[in-house]
């Protein structure tokens, strides 16, 4: 395909997915004390299965963990889910930069104009995501009794899939790790859409603008963080794991969630590869788009 046809094809698919209102949810928590710690519940809009208690989904939301995306733009994703008859915990996590104003969806185009806010704060971004899952159980119990936490599964959306793969993996921190978990995390399962996976092939294909480098610093401090911030270097989960990933991503390629599930592989572990052609980054997000029909069958598959 020509690269001003792919171009153009993202660009509408970009429009598409932040074309839609923001939802607003059930109820909202704070797992801190800072305004960014806190997480959104929508409850499940209808009844799938024999009653009671339904299965728990966790997203975390991407931006390239710069603040000018916050979880506002998942919030129809979020919606969606709850339609499909999940109950779904929306986890906010502080970000870098301090440019609100930058443009909803320029994670793509981030660079192009030569000022790009920082991507996400060491420790703190890990901090926070760590806090949040360890204080989600109790949280439900109290603000969202339809959702089982014991049936949760960890969804992630580009840097949010990064994410999403680095908690589900905190047992396998090195043992100085403030978040290092003693077990693994009781989860049914991770769904990473287009994640942010391997943080060394990222880099080298500058994705997001220099992103990776900027969450864990420039240098030296990449190779000395990359063991306490990479999925790709915390393999064998023991956790099941899917990664979706449209192969016409222009945002985060195809190369990057390959990356990991190769290095799953090499670690003894099958990593689920869900491949969808003609689909860029954001249809996977996108409610109107058949990739999150996709999406929500994964989730399901794990969940139930």
């Amino acid at each position: 395909m020509p690269d001003d046809v792919a171009a153009a094809r993202a660009a509408a698919e970009e429009r598409s997915a932040f074309s839609h209102p923001p939802v607003d949810p059930d109820a909202t928590a704070s797992y801190g004390d800072l305004p960014d710690q806190v997480v959104d519940f929508y409850a499940p809009r209808v009844q799938v299965g024999p009653g009671g208690p339904v299965p728990l989904v966790v997203v975390l939301h991407g931006g390239a963990w710069r603040a000018a995306h916050d979880r506002r733009h998942v919030t129809p994703f979020a919606d969606f889910l709850a339609r499909r008859g999940f109950a779904v915990a929306s986890v906010e996590y502080r970000r870098g930069g301090d440019t609100p104003d930058t443009p909803e969806g320029a994670e793509g185009a981030a660079g192009a104009a030569g000022t790009v806010p920082a991507a996400g704060r060491w420790p703190d971004t890990f901090d926070d995501v760590a806090a949040a899952l360890d204080a989600l159980p109790a949280l439900v119990r109290e603000v969202l009794p339809q959702g089982d936490a014991r049936r949760t599964v960890l969804v992630g959306h580009s840097a949010g899939g990064h994410l999403a793969l680095w908690a589900a993996a905190r047992h396998l921190l090195p043992a100085d790790a403030p978040w290092r978990t003693d077990r693994p995390a009781p989860l049914r399962g991770v769904v990473a859409l287009a994640p942010i996976a391997d943080l060394a092939v990222a880099d080298k294909l500058d994705v997001c603008g220099g992103a990776t480098r900027q969450l864990l610093g420039a240098d030296d401090l990449f190779e000395q963080r990359r063991p306490y911030a990479d999925p790709a270097l915390l393999l064998p989960t023991g956790i099941a794991t899917t990664l979706v990933q449209g192969r016409a991503d222009r945002v985060v390629p195809q190369a990057v969630a390959e990356a990991y599930a190769d290095a799953a592989a090499k670690a003894g572990e099958v990593v689920g590869l869900t491949l969808l052609e003609d689909v860029g980054h954001f249809p996977l997000i996108d409610p109107v788009a058949d990739a999150c029909a996709v999406v929500a069958e994964e989730i399901a598959q794990l969940a139930w």
